[in-house]
């Protein structure tokens, strides 16, 4: 079953169409990567279904329910979140005042509470650096806790842009994992990353974007076997 259908989404910055008319779904439970180049339109998705980005023409279904027109808060409380490129924690705030953050739309406070400490039983780190201001923890660190304030809005979808970006590879492989535990805990994701090969292990389905189209779409496992995917986003080749 479909949790996310987009259809024929077009997004232009200026005269630039940067979506030319994608379409793709997301279905329950999975983990769904985006690759393609830089400049393809990736993140502009992303930002599109967040509503960061206005929408030229197009569709976006989520879980039964038109969210095309809805606005960014309102598309959060539906369940869609977003932990953006670049982590974008709060730096002179604390571990703790970023997680309460993430549950801004939220009004009963010990269901607040009670997310605050499940975030914690996931990355216990953050429980040790509670009262420590974010932007002294490592990029690792910052990573948790982007992945932890999306956590406190309680998403249904959780959308990922370039989670491993700048992170050593013991780290990158940490990150994983966590992906991995969140899908087996029932949160599906849409995940973008420029660790192609990681990805498409990881990932149920993908999606391969090419100036702002999608050309290719299958399981992961299948793409990452694919030559014409190995030449151009893995640096590897199966020619002789």
């Amino acid at each position: 079953m479909s949790l996310l259908n987009v259809t024929d989404l077009k997004v232009s910055y200026g005269g630039i169409e940067a979506l030319k008319g994608v379409s793709f779904q997301v279905k329950k439970g999975q983990i769904v990567t985006l690759i393609g180049a830089n400049g393809a339109g990736k993140s502009t998705i992303l930002r599109a279904i967040s509503r960061l980005v206005s929408i030229k023409s197009g569709a976006i279904n989520f879980d039964g329910r038109d969210i095309t027109s809805l606005d960014t808060a309102s598309i959060v409380g539906q369940g869609v979140v977003l932990v953006p490129e670049g982590r974008r924690v709060f730096p002179n705030l604390t571990v703790f005042e970023n997680l309460k953050i993430g549950a801004y739309l939220r009004t009963n406070q010990k269901e607040v509470e009670d997310s605050i400490e499940y975030v914690y039983q996931r990355f216990p780190k953050l429980k040790e650096r509670h009262w420590q201001l974010a932007g002294t923890l490592s990029g690792g660190e910052q990573q948790m806790l982007a992945v932890g304030r999306a956590l406190m809005a309680r998403p249904k979808l959780l959308m990922m842009d370039e989670p491993s970006l700048g992170l050593a590879p013991l780290v990158v492989r940490e990150i994983f994992d966590i992906i991995r535990r969140l899908q087996q805990e029932g949160i599906t994701i849409l995940l973008i990353e420029q660790n192609a090969n990681t990805a498409l292990r990881t990932s149920q389905y993908a999606y391969v974007l090419e100036t702002g189209r999608i050309i290719m779409e299958g399981p992961g496992i299948e793409l990452l076997h694919n030559p014409q995917i190995r030449d151009a986003y893995l640096g590897q080749s199966r020619r002789k």
